[in-house]
């Protein structure tokens, strides 16, 4: 089975990565290993050269690409170590780029198909970003939360504790102690099964009704705030809940809901440029029985 292309550069980068460990590990003794480069400062111009390989620069723009590769994501390093793996990784893609080079790798007409693909893959995602940002604008973002905000119905939401027992018998004695006057957050934390919220004195946090199992939910939502229920059985066992306050859900802000915002926008704006590319495309499909594309016109 062929190695997806994306995994065949997270393999080649985890091999540069762990070699000049193995390398170090087989030097003999006494011997200097070469020291590791000076982290590359956080601001630097893009022209910087950082490295050179057989007399070809790296440049500090050439590292700013190579980060942004997800194949060579480095959660939990810490900036200037990312910024010497990176200059490793690059020092190794030249040494092997300039091998293959020489093996005239490049002239196969496997590789200049490849090459060709992932030119025009590039070629598209940075026109589809091009065009995105011009879709995302402050105007845009707010004309849309204005619109979103006005189809909102209003929720009411429950923020309410509960006890989580096995039988009915348990949850009755409980019931019985909370309306004798015990506290509800201490025996929660004693007896409740419910392991989410024993820790919190069975607190539950707000939530709406469809969030809750049916029983459940239309126990909470019929009592008033101060109230304790009787036993409720569910399919998690039996509840003894305490409602602590009620509200209608507040509609979030727009600082809540840019980023949800800004990216429906993004991919609004991306999949309408596609939509108008095709339409206005002449697409011809080898064999009578293909499938028209979106915005294609199949002729007789």
């Amino acid at each position: 089975m062929p190695i997806p292309f994306s995994l065949r550069r997270a393999s080649a980068l985890a091999l540069m990565l762990t070699l000049p460990g193995a390398v170090l590990a087989q030097a003999p003794a006494g011997q200097k290993t070469p020291s590791a480069p000076a982290p590359v400062p956080a601001a630097v111009p893009p022209e910087t050269v950082v490295a050179r390989v057989n007399g070809q620069a790296i440049t500090a723009a050439d590292l700013a690409i190579a980060a942004e590769d997800p194949a060579l994501s480095l959660p939990g390093v810490d900036e200037g170590a990312k910024q010497n793996l990176l200059v490793d990784y690059m020092v190794d893609l030249k040494v092997g780029a300039q091998a293959a080079e020489s093996a005239k790798v490049g002239d196969a007409p496997e590789f200049k198909r490849k090459l060709a693909y992932f030119r025009d893959k590039l070629l598209l995602d940075d026109y589809l970003e091009r065009e995105a940002k011009k879709a995302v604008t402050p105007e845009a973002a707010k004309a849309l939360y204005e619109q979103t905000v006005k189809s909102m119905k209003p929720e009411e939401e429950v923020r309410a504790r509960h006890i989580l027992v096995e039988s009915e018998d348990e949850a009755k004695k409980i019931a019985a102690r909370v309306k004798g006057g015990e506290d509800f957050a201490k025996i929660a934390g004693e007896v409740s099964k419910d392991p989410g919220s024993k820790t919190e004195g069975g607190d539950l946090g707000w939530f709406s009704q469809e969030r809750m199992v049916k029983p459940f939910a239309d126990a909470a939502f019929k009592m008033a705030p101060g109230q304790v229920s009787d036993p409720v059985k569910t399919q998690f066992g039996w509840h003894v809940l305490r409602v602590e306050e009620k509200r209608t859900k507040p509609v979030p802000t727009f600082d809540e809901m840019k980023e949800q915002i800004d990216q429906y926008l993004t991919r609004k704006a991306q999949q309408d440029t596609i939509v108008k590319l095709r339409e206005a495309a002449k697409v011809e499909r080898a064999g009578s029985t293909a499938t028209p594309a979106p915005g294609e016109t199949k002729k007789p």
